[in-house]
């Protein structure tokens, strides 16, 4: 099953600052929403482990992440595909970018390209849609709160 989503934030920080937590495994494995681990194996290679809920499907997925296309501090490609059993695989891409916002604040775009299957992919379109709106939400919240904490404090 395909699924393709976009989405765009704005963030209180200047673009190097939101570049450099972009590319921060701490930064990142406290952003993303299940993460049990985030490990760096190179500058632009990543493995993963984080529990998704989609509907009545639960599962652990263990995959790789990889960087490409990195234009810094302006966009990157972030590719990746994950494993979860018996529940199924994922995998996709997102082009991410960066641009020069308001008030000195920076302006992040995404957008997402993904494909599910096995049991995962049994729940249907809408909610698997739903759930991953959802999950880049609370990832971008939490994103934004790690890099201006200050902002969110009041």
């Amino acid at each position: 099953m395909a699924m393709t989503m976009t989405g765009e934030y704005t963030i209180a920080a200047d673009r190097q600052t939101v570049w450099n937590a972009l590319n921060d495994q701490d930064v990142l494995a406290a952003c993303i929403p299940g993460c049990e681990s985030f490990e760096k194996k190179s500058d632009t290679e990543f493995s993963a482990v984080a529990t998704v809920k989609i509907g009545p499907v639960k599962a652990k997925f263990k995959g790789d992440v990889a960087l490409s296309d990195i234009d810094a501090p302006n966009s990157y490609r972030i590719s990746g595909q994950g494993q979860g059993g018996v529940a199924g695989f994922a995998k996709g891409g997102a082009t991410v970018s960066l641009k020069d916002g308001e008030d000195g604040g920076t302006v992040l775009s995404y957008d997402v390209e993904a494909h599910v299957g096995g049991k995962i992919a049994q729940v249907g379109q809408r909610l698997i849609n739903g759930a991953a709106k959802k999950t880049a939400d609370q990832f971008f919240e939490n994103f934004r709160n790690r890099v201006t904490p200050d902002q969110n404090a009041a």
